[in-house]
């Protein structure tokens, strides 16, 4: 039995960061029955291209594919009294209602705590929002691109000369998801310890704040100013940044002083006191740097990690994503799952790395949308066809 096995969640979710986070739990076992509004066609990631074209319906793009591998979907319109009626039948039989909706919205379709308890005391009620559901953005929509720039991250990213930048993945989204599943199983288990469940008002806002770690301490207390740093260079510590070789880039860090020593032992650099300590080579960063840049640029980059490796240097290449996917230890870990698609065949994507006990030996695909209706409605809530129709006429599953 998967680790959370007998964890149900009803997920009124769509695009990135709420399905993010929930897929992990999915792939851990959890029962993740994603609700999907009838009158806009679904979770808007259906749609996302370019991997999804009119061939056939159009609904299976692979952006959808990878943020909902192993979840089941059920079209529900909430709006309507019918709709609502089988949305709190779920509630009855789940752990947690989880969603990621604006900060105004989760109160008014009647997500939270308060709304739901009287139908189970022990729901967790888990809203992850653009930015959280108080303070004076709460109504604002929140973008992962948006929040990047917003949470100072974008003024810390790229060249000092060049414009602000930011990350080449969505970090904020899917650290938000990580942070709403942790939410949610933290709260599952309170819950089930003390017999009452819990709102939990989480947001990509203050995720992304969160993230900014210790130079948001170092500012705070000390009144520090983070810049953006040259190749990428860490704000304290000199050596580690990027490096050009003669065919590529490489990491280089000296996160220790033993790393420092090995490092200047592969170079073959002779004593020098201007670099003996981590003060000393951040004072001199400079000279340091311009004597490091012109060694790195006579080698290439599988010819320097052959030494530096072996030498216990940390150090890596700076892959492109096919290569990173390539990479021998991805393959080892199992980083690289399969799933089998009506439409595409086999779906190659990466794993979770959210590990709990002996990884998954299979993986189920996303759901085509609505297709677990008939286990929703007839063998876990134990609609009888009757009722079915009747709600089916109400305007419960759509038009």
């Amino acid at each position: 039995m998967k680790p959370l096995a007998d964890i149900r969640v009803i997920a009124v979710e769509q695009y990135g960061a709420g399905p993010f986070g929930s897929l992990h739990l999915a792939d851990l076992g959890a029962e993740i029955i994603k609700i999907e509004d009838p009158s806009s066609c679904g979770d808007v990631g259906r749609y996302v291209p370019p991997y999804a074209d009119a061939d056939d319906d159009g609904e299976d793009s692979l952006f959808f594919e990878t943020f909902n591998r192993g979840k089941r979907s059920l079209s529900l319109d909430l709006s309507t009294t019918a709709g609502r009626e089988v949305f709190e039948d779920l509630v009855e039989h789940a752990d947690a209602v989880y969603s990621n909706l604006r900060g105004d919205v989760p109160p008014k379709m009647r997500l939270t705590y308060p709304d739901l308890r009287h139908l189970n005391p022990r729901i967790v009620c888990c809203s992850l929002t653009g930015f959280g559901m108080t303070g004076p953005r709460a109504a604002q929509p929140g973008y992962d691109y948006i929040l990047q720039g917003l949470a100072g991250w974008m003024a810390l990213t790229g060249e000092p000369d060049g414009p602000p930048a930011k990350s080449g993945l969505s970090m904020v989204d899917y650290s938000g998801g990580f942070v709403a599943a942790m939410s949610l199983l933290a709260g599952v288990h309170a819950a089930r310890r003390d017999g009452q469940g819990m709102d939990c008002d989480l947001s990509l806002f203050d995720t992304a704040l969160g993230l900014l770690t210790y130079p948001a301490t170092w500012h705070l207390t000390a009144g520090f100013t983070p810049v953006r740093t040259r190749h990428s260079a860490h704000p304290s510590l000199v050596p580690f940044q990027v490096f050009q070789a003669a065919d590529g880039w490489l990491v280089v860090g000296c996160a220790k002083e033993k790393f420092w020593r090995r490092l200047a032992g592969v170079l073959g650099l002779p004593d020098d006191p201007r670099f003996a300590t981590f003060a000393d080579r951040q004072r001199h960063s400079a000279e340091l740097l311009a004597i490091l840049e012109q060694a790195f640029l006579t080698r290439d980059v599988a010819a320097w990690l052959a030494d530096l490796e072996p030498a216990g240097v940390p150090c890596g290449p700076v892959n492109d994503v096919a290569a990173a996917l390539a990479d021998p230890h991805t393959l080892a870990r199992g980083m690289v799952v399969t799933t089998e698609h009506p439409r595409y065949g086999t779906v190659t994507q990466v794993a979770s790395p959210v590990r709990v006990g002996p990884a998954p030996e299979t993986y189920r695909r996303a759901p085509r949308r609505n297709e677990d209706f008939d286990y929703v409605t007839r063998d876990l809530l134990g609609y009888s066809p009757v009722h079915i129709a009747e709600l089916r006429g109400a305007g419960a599953f759509g038009a």
